[in-house]
């Protein structure tokens, strides 16, 4: 045998909100568009993303410690009201399908 497996590596990223690590399929993508933090659920939106869990905790971690700006880089405060929403409305559908 090779040595090689079939499987496939998993490529982690870090939640800014919490900072721990975990495979990129479990984080949701954000973006800067102008000065609004933009979900990018599919990963296909060009620019620098940043990545956090889809749950509120992580999220309001992250506002408090203005982890979008500096990881997406940008030169001003962001605003994060479409990207709460955003999660609010896939935390009430998962919680629908349980």
């Amino acid at each position: 045998m090779s040595g090689r497996t079939r499987d496939r590596a998993c490529p982690e990223r870090t939640c800014v909100g919490c900072r721990k690590r975990a495979a990129r399929t479990e984080l949701l993508r954000i973006v800067a568009i102008k000065d609004e933090c933009v979900p990018d659920p599919r990963g296909t939106l060009p620019g620098r993303g940043a990545y956090v869990h889809p749950t509120l905790v992580c999220l309001d971690q992250a506002v408090r410690r203005r982890a979008f700006t500096r990881a997406l880089r940008a030169p001003g405060a962001l605003d994060t009201k479409a990207l709460r929403q955003y999660v609010e409305q896939a935390t009430v559908a998962e919680q629908a399908t349980r």
